[in-house]
């Protein structure tokens, strides 16, 4: 999910030839929602709009069920760790927000 316009994301969907759809977010709705707005970038500033880097995985109901989202855009989530907590979130109903 991006911020950036709808024309923006049409360009670089068609310069890239993704075969997935790219979602937008220009007003910071679901970023805000989300709680992956970046905070360093209040309304006003250029730079408002950037969400945290990270993933969030959303089952069909449309339910956040587990994020990875860190301050700054220099480190990020490793793609083990998402996937290790997927597969446990899969596998161990344990592991689920919620589970007792």
């Amino acid at each position: 999910m991006s911020y950036d316009s709808l024309a923006v994301l049409v360009a670089f969907h068609m310069a890239e030839d993704l075969r997935y759809p790219l979602l937008r977010d220009e007003e910071t709705r679901h970023f805000s929602a989300y709680g992956v707005l970046n905070p360093e970038y209040p309304p006003g500033h250029q730079g408002h709009g950037i969400p945290l880097p990270g993933v969030l995985f959303v089952t069909p109901d449309g339910v956040v069920q587990l994020k990875f989202a860190v301050p700054g855009y220099k480190q990020r989530p490793s793609m083990d760790s998402i996937f290790d907590a997927l597969t446990a979130w899969l596998t161990d109903p344990a592991h689920r927000p919620g589970a007792s």
